[in-house]
């Protein structure tokens, strides 16, 4: 299948607000958009950020044909002067943004737009697709992947995923989420993680025998035997006969089986019984793979009712994050630029406090303890402030603002980096494994009070007393009739 070209995939209001501003003073305004989002799924204590690199990819080839020219031209909505835009478009905007495999919290700027209004207007779309799906499959699978505690996860949801695309971009979310591989051989092939996979039921329904299903694929894969024991009865006919084959074909060869894999049934009790019935028979070191509709809760279950289970197969709830399919990443004007360089913040306001916006260029930061090297909070500054950490730094809860607490002997760092300036990119992502192992560490910088499941502790997302003034102000402004300069 040929690659499409995806510069259209975006919602018509885009272009129809573009082809409003031309031709008007509006034109050559300077816009900020942040994209942040406002809940973690599955009331998790944290998520994670994902999808840049294929954001990155479509922002470099962005581009309008002529047949998509003629297409817009038949809705009879736009300018000859906006079509002659399209044709001649070439993406000038800066682009700040989280690097993937950061723990992201709520209300932060992730992604930062800064450009011409109508091309900040136009990426909105495929800025949210993006990076919503890769952070919402990546989170799932590293609550997943932390309810293992420590046993390999593969991801094994390629038939279960909504379409092509989420199939392959899932598997590489999982990956950054830290499943070790996955079944779908064109996401492992791409990015260079190991495939896995074993047979289905339909190879051991194909033969006569069960037996004969075993013995042909140990054969043909002496040393990748992994053999699916559950077509008919695990623990009568299925792990009898996975041992047989280990003793008359695999041991004579000078081989030892890999595994075997339980698809069905009470998990917990046939794991006991087959790990029992493999070690009798000398073979303590053949591991026991599950699958069938895993989640984080079944498996942490199993495990805690004491599952003898090496490793595991993930699939639909994973690839569709069934749980909570929404992560619900925004895209929302903060601000823009007269052409003296005076930044104008600009804010949302809602009946719905949790949609009131952030004003302004901001700078998200994350303070971590000196010592621990754990986090202590974020804090989001105004682009001109800085935050001295040679100097005890106070910071406080924005919404019940006497909650203070001054922080002494920590590291600040900026979360965003540059990703394009006036269009061209300046960044270069790491492969799908470097990120994984940054997520690792990065995760393993958060308190276990943030990481468990049920009930996090709130990590605190803190604004400066200046950023926190501004936004009130603006509040209060509005609430008094007034608009915005």
């Amino acid at each position: 299948m040929e690659q499409k070209n995806l510069s259209m995939l975006m919602d018509l209001y885009e272009m129809t607000m573009a082809n409003g501003v031309l031709g008007t003073e509006m034109q050559e305004t300077i816009a900020y958009f942040d994209m942040f989002f406002r809940r973690v799924p599955d009331e998790g204590g944290f998520a994670i950020m994902a999808g840049l690199d294929q954001l990155i990819d479509y922002l470099n080839h962005l581009s309008f044909s002529e047949s998509d020219i003629a297409y817009l031209e038949g809705l009879h909505l736009f300018s000859e002067d906006f079509l002659a835009f399209l044709r001649d478009f070439h993406f000038c905007c800066d682009v700040w943004a989280v690097p993937e495999g950061t723990p992201i919290f709520p209300r932060e700027p992730i992604l930062t737009v800064r450009g011409p209004i109508m091309q900040a207007f136009m990426v909105e779309t495929m800025v949210l697709l993006l990076i919503n799906h890769q952070s919402l499959i990546a989170t799932k699978a590293n609550r997943i992947v932390r309810a293992a505690a420590g046993r390999p996860v593969m991801e094994f949801g390629s038939r279960r995923a909504h379409g092509c695309d989420a199939a392959v971009m899932g598997a590489r979310a999982a990956i950054i989420g830290g499943c070790t591989g996955t079944a779908c051989v064109l996401s492992a092939k791409d990015f260079d993680v190991p495939p896995s996979g074993t047979m289905a039921h339909s190879w051991v329904q194909l033969f006569e025998t069960e037996y004969d299903a075993f013995k042909t694929y140990a054969l043909k894969y002496p040393k990748s035997t992994v053999l699916l024991v559950d077509t008919y009865n695990v623990l009568k006919s299925g792990i009898p006969n996975a041992i047989r084959v280990f003793d008359e074909v695999l041991a004579p060869m000078g081989c030892r089986p890999v595994g075997i894999r339980i698809d069905s049934g009470d998990i917990t009790y046939i794991t006991k019984r087959a790990r029992k019935m493999l070690d009798e028979a000398g073979y303590p070191d053949c591991a026991i793979v599950v699958s069938n509709s895993l989640d984080e809760y079944l498996i942490r279950d199993m495990l805690i009712q004491g599952a003898c289970v090496n490793s595991f197969g993930v699939g639909e709830r994973m690839i569709t994050a069934s749980s909570e399919a929404v992560f619900g990443g925004v895209y929302k004007l903060a601000a823009v630029e007269k052409p003296d360089g005076t930044i104008v913040p600009k804010i949302k306001i809602s009946e719905n406090t949790i949609k009131i916006t952030l004003p302004g260029v901001k700078i998200p930061w994350r303070l971590y303890d000196r010592e621990t090297g754990k986090c202590i909070a974020d804090v989001i500054t105004l682009h001109d402030e800085k935050i001295d950490d040679t100097k005890p730094y106070e910071i406080f809860d924005p919404e019940y603002t006497w909650k203070r607490k001054t922080v002494e002997n920590f590291v600040a760092k900026k979360l965003q980096v540059k990703v394009f300036e006036k269009g061209k990119q300046v960044y270069t992502s790491p492969c799908v494994r470097e990120i994984a192992r940054y997520c690792k560490a990065q995760i393993g910088l958060l308190w276990d009070e943030v990481t468990r499941f049920e009930k996090p502790h709130t990590y605190y997302v803190d604004l400066s007393q200046k950023l926190w003034d501004q936004r009130n102000e603006l509040l209060n402004h509005h609430q008094c009739g007034g608009k915005q300069a």
